[in-house]
């Protein structure tokens, strides 16, 4: 699958100064990441972007960044038949379980789905959101990315104005 337009990404300040390095996710592992795999989590929506960044508690100081992108290999888990063929249970994507079972195991099985994909040449994959917020909204949706070159994709980030230049050390 391929996806041509703008992404959102809401970052904890602490990382905002570098929106292409995946580092956050690297560190702590997520969703469709295991610790040590940098990955970008952006969304297709701006709201979405908040409610990701922000799921514990209440809202916490966050960096809004746009990309413009054009990214193509990736895996659509939206796509019953595409999860069908991955040995994939829907449930397996929605668990809210997935910390515990990292913590468990050392990877939960939506991070084994992801490992598998990204060996394969995948460079992230489309999924719905599933961040408090976001449930009962079917066109919350999220790419995520393990590898982002250019090409065969573009992520360019919007700072026209060079507003996050103030962020980086000097």
């Amino acid at each position: 699958m391929r996806f041509a337009g703008l992404l959102y990404r809401a970052i904890t300040p602490r990382y905002a100064a570098e929106p292409l390095s995946g580092e956050g996710a690297r560190r702590f592992g997520g969703r469709f990441n295991a610790k040590g795999m940098p990955a970008l989590y952006l969304a297709t929506h701006f709201v979405t972007a908040i409610h990701e960044a922000n799921q514990v508690g209440s809202l916490q100081p966050t960096t809004l960044v746009t990309y413009d992108a054009d990214i193509e290999n990736l895996f659509d888990t939206r796509d019953p038949a595409a999860l069908s063929r991955e040995s994939v249970d829907p449930a397996v994507l929605s668990a809210d379980t997935w910390r515990d079972e990292m913590r468990a195991r050392g990877i939960s099985r939506s991070q084994e789905l992801a490992a598998a994909l990204a060996s394969r040449g995948f460079h992230g994959l489309i999924s719905r959101s599933y961040a408090k917020g976001n449930a009962a909204n079917p066109d919350a949706t999220n790419i995520v990315l393990w590898t982002w070159p250019d090409p065969p994709a573009r992520l360019r980030v919007i700072d026209d104005e060079g507003r996050l230049d103030a962020l980086r050390s000097p």
